[in-house]
């Protein structure tokens, strides 16, 4: 008797976790690739629950939110596009920061390393690469870089455009770019780059938020607790993110 009990309680558990064990589809922006693979490592290894991400840049993914892709959250490379999705009520909660973006120079030339700003200065290069403007936070960044320094004229013959940051880090992986401006969390274990200081761009504050949809609400707001909670905050810093500090899991109305 007391086995049969301890089967059908064990049977019972196992359907309980499958019920509560549910997927979250999220799309992410590129320059968080890297990061964001780590931290859903992190989360399914403490919960049931499981992440499913596509990757891209912040304007194809805002493109195809409105055309109804079946994504739960958004994890943007700005703070435009998710507030669009809030105040177009397609959103189940207010957009809140989740990192705050750093841009750097890389270049997988090992002269670079000695010269730095001068190297991009001097146009000792063949292509500089940097995502599309258009499409991309970082690579609007990297435009204001450029400006700031009045660099635009001098560079523009060599400028190659990724359609996203990931393509922008392919160009000078490849060899097809000698430089290229990308999101520091790409290059922050590489020795050859410059971190672009902070008063030549404006802050890219990265806003994520929750679309609305009936579908696995819990294991959403799981995953968006985790990403603010201690540990999830200790990942995003390690590939140099700043944390935004007032911006707190109250702000999403996620607190329970």
């Amino acid at each position: 008797m007391k086995l049969i009990l301890r089967s059908l309680l064990f049977v019972a558990s196992i359907n309980t976790l499958s019920v509560h064990a549910d997927i979250v589809h999220i799309a992410v922006a590129s320059n968080f690739t890297h990061t964001m693979k780590e931290l859903i490592t992190a989360f399914e290894q403490s919960s049931s629950h499981k992440v499913k991400a596509s990757y891209g840049s912040s304007g194809k993914i805002f493109a195809q939110i409105k055309h109804g892709a079946p994504f739960q959250i958004f994890f943007s490379a700005d703070q435009a596009k998710p507030l669009a999705l809030y105040d177009e009520s397609l959103t189940s909660s207010p957009p809140f920061t989740y990192a705050l973006g750093a841009l750097a120079l890389w270049s997988s030339n090992a002269e670079f390393k000695q010269q730095e700003l001068k190297y991009l200065q001097a146009g000792k290069f063949n292509k500089l690469s940097f995502a599309n403007p258009k499409l991309a936070p970082y690579g609007n960044a990297a435009m204001e870089v450029l400006e700031k320094l009045n660099l635009v004229e001098a560079t523009r013959k060599k400028w190659i455009k990724g359609e996203n940051i990931a393509q922008a880090y392919q160009f000078v992986g490849t060899g097809n770019a000698d430089l290229g401006f990308v999101a520091l969390s790409q290059v922050i274990n590489k020795s050859t780059y410059w971190p672009v200081p902070n008063s030549l761009y404006q802050s890219i504050k990265q806003d994520a938020v929750m679309l609305k949809s009936n579908r696995n609400k819990n294991a959403a707001k799981a995953f968006i607790r985790f990403i603010r909670n201690q540990q999830g905050q200790a990942i995003i810093n390690a590939y140099g993110y700043g944390i935004n500090e007032a911006s707190s899991a109250d702000r999403t109305g996620l607190k329970k």
